[in-house]
């Protein structure tokens, strides 16, 4: 897939010191991106809308 034309941005729940930090691009039609900010040029996972809600469904439920 390619993604360069993403647009990346930080998870507000990525923490403030470099640690773990996610990155998200949602400019890219049906996909949604994600990838470390760490590692910018490393492999980006990518989903589709269903599958993107259910990620963040389950994830949201995490305390």
């Amino acid at each position: 897939m390619d993604l360069t034309n993403a647009i990346w941005r930080k998870s507000r729940r990525s923490g403030s010191s470099g640690g773990n930090c996610v990155e998200v691009a949602d400019n890219l039609g049906d996909v949604i991106a994600v990838r470390d900010s760490k590692d910018p040029a490393g492999p980006a996972l990518t989903f589709g809308p269903t599958a993107w809600r259910a990620f963040i469904a389950q994830v949201s439920e995490r305390p």
